[in-house]
C-alpha cells in the first residue's frame, strides 16, 4: 500500500475535524430542523438524522471527514405516532418520517415533563402531546 493511501485510511480512522465552532443547525422542541435559521425540508432532516450523534452532550452531524455542530433546545425528535407489535415490540415514528423500533413499552422514560425513550447513537425523542395523552391513558392510568 502506497503512504499517500495509508495516510488517508489513517485519517478516516480518526476522529473528524469539528468544521465550526458555531451550529449551522438547530433542531427546536418539536422536532423541526433548521439550517442556519432556515427551515430544513423533511427530506433533507430524515438524510441527516442517520448521522446525528451525541457527545459529551453535544449533539453533532459526523461523517467519515468532518463534524458539524447541531444545537437541541430539547430531545433532537418528536414522536409522533407509535404501535405495538404482536411480539410486544415498540414501532415509532417521528415528526421527520424516521422508524424506530422498541424493545417494548417499558423502553418508555415517563416523567412530570416528558415521555421519553432512548434511540441509537445516544439519541432521545419524546411523544408528542396527541401521543403523550394517549400513552397515559393507555398505560397508565388505573383501568389499564
Amino acid at each position: 500500500m502506497s503512504q499517500q493511501a495509508s495516510d488517508v485510511l489513517k485519517s478516516l480512522a480518526s476522529e473528524p475535524q469539528l468544521c465550526s465552532e458555531d451550529a449551522l443547525f438547530d433542531i427546536d422542541s418539536e422536532g423541526r430542523w433548521f439550517y442556519q435559521n432556515s427551515p430544513l425540508p423533511t427530506k433533507f432532516a430524515r438524510l441527516f438524522s442517520g448521522i446525528l450523534k451525541k457527545q459529551d452532550q453535544e449533539y453533532f452531524l459526523v461523517t467519515p471527514v468532518e463534524k458539524v455542530r447541531v444545537e437541541v433546545e430539547a430531545e433532537p425528535f418528536k414522536i409522533v405516532d407509535y404501535k405495538i407489535a404482536s411480539d410486544n415490540t415498540v414501532q415509532v415514528m417521528t415528526s421527520i418520517e424516521t422508524e424506530y423500533s422498541l424493545g417494548s413499552i417499558e423502553t418508555f422514560l415517563v416523567s412530570d415533563a416528558c415521555i421519553s425513550c432512548k434511540l441509537p447513537n445516544g439519541l432521545m425523542a419524546s411523544l408528542n402531546r396527541a401521543c403523550y395523552y394517549r400513552f397515559i391513558e393507555e398505560f397508565l392510568t388505573e383501568n389499564n
